[in-house]
């Protein structure tokens, strides 16, 4: 329902005129993200409920490729058809991209939960509140889960003013950092679950978090370098790579503690969180940046993930057994 919901509201926000039907338009765009964001709750609730923990790192990673492709495709693609055709006629191919999605929604199986699902609004809705909140470490996963990517959230907020102001021109921005970086971002994710079904979440979240913060570090190196074509392309991939590993353990991990009961509820807890830091500590960035300098402030960055990573030894100890991590949490 949320597939083919999705698809008429894509449709609407093709056919609306932002000039004479901005109500409709907002509207649709409204529906667009609603039902968009439900798609995406039911999916990682389904990867939750059909994979077993250990095969979890790989399936967050082939759901990150996955997501990424179409994020460039739809983007870049998008903006190549409207050269050639009304917007109305991309919303429509982009609503026609949806049917595989929903062909394959009707094909796969229903995942086999033997625990039960709630069957009440208060279990759906209030239940897995309670259930996470009960805990031993609920309130420290919640920390970590704000603070393990803020460092790179923040970094990454800016970087386009930064690749302007340190000389390099757009054509060099797109082609390195957006292309190539894509490309990068999504041998990330796939090697991290590669990497995560060998290691283990624990493991996988120590190494990928330090990588993270290196590769952050890194962009200070570019700042003092300044306009090189070479040293970007290395940090742009240095960068992507880690933060698709990182991101593919992330996810993973955040799959891993929801209770297969409760997943839709405790997933859509756990990855609103996710916004947080983007929202708030990104909003600084832009005064750090001129008050420190780019050097400082890319250092302060990878300073920052010190916090998240540190949170790790209360519940993710590098010693632990990848078979019990389910229990450790």
């Amino acid at each position: 329902m949320a597939q083919l919901a999705l698809i008429f509201a894509i449709v609407g926000l093709g056919y609306s005129d932002p000039i004479n039907e901005a109500g409709m338009m907002v509207a649709a765009a409204i529906l667009v993200a609603f039902f968009s964001a439900t798609q995406d709750i039911i999916i990682d609730a389904y990867r939750r409920e059909d994979l077993p923990d250990e095969e979890l790192g790989l399936g967050s990673s082939m759901y990150i490729y996955g997501y990424r492709m179409g994020m460039l495709l739809a983007s870049g693609g998008g903006l190549i058809m409207a050269d050639h055709m009304p917007f109305s006629m991309v919303y429509m191919i982009m609503a026609g991209c949806m049917l595989p999605g929903v062909l394959t929604t009707l094909l796969t199986p229903e995942p086999k939960v033997s625990i039960g699902t709630p069957q009440t609004m208060k279990e759906a809705a209030v239940h897995p509140l309670l259930e996470y909140f009960s805990r031993n470490n609920a309130l420290w996963i919640l920390a970590f889960i704000l603070l393990y990517k803020i460092g790179d959230t923040m970094a990454s907020a800016i970087t386009t003013p930064f690749y302007l102001d340190i000389g390099f021109s757009k054509t060099e921005i797109g082609a390195v950092v957006k292309v190539f970086g894509t490309g990068a971002t999504l041998v990330g994710a796939l090697l991290g679950g590669i990497i995560l079904l060998r290691l283990g979440i624990n493991r996988s979240l120590w190494i990928f978090g330090v990588l993270q913060a290196l590769s952050t570090a890194c962009f200070a190196v570019l700042a003092r370098i300044g306009d090189s074509v070479s040293v970007l392309s290395g940090v742009i991939a240095f960068e992507n790579l880690s933060s698709g590993m990182g991101t593919a353990a992330f996810v993973a991990f955040m799959a891993s503690i929801t209770n297969k009961k409760f997943t839709a509820t405790q997933y859509a807890l756990l990855t609103s969180l996710i916004g947080i830091p983007r929202a708030v500590a990104s909003s600084v960035t832009g005064f750090m940046a001129t008050y420190i300098g780019w050097e400082s402030f890319f250092i302060a960055c990878a300073l920052i993930a010190i916090p998240g990573m540190l949170l790790l030894l209360k519940f993710a100890p590098w010693n632990s057994d990848p078979a019990m991590e389910a229990e450790v949490i």
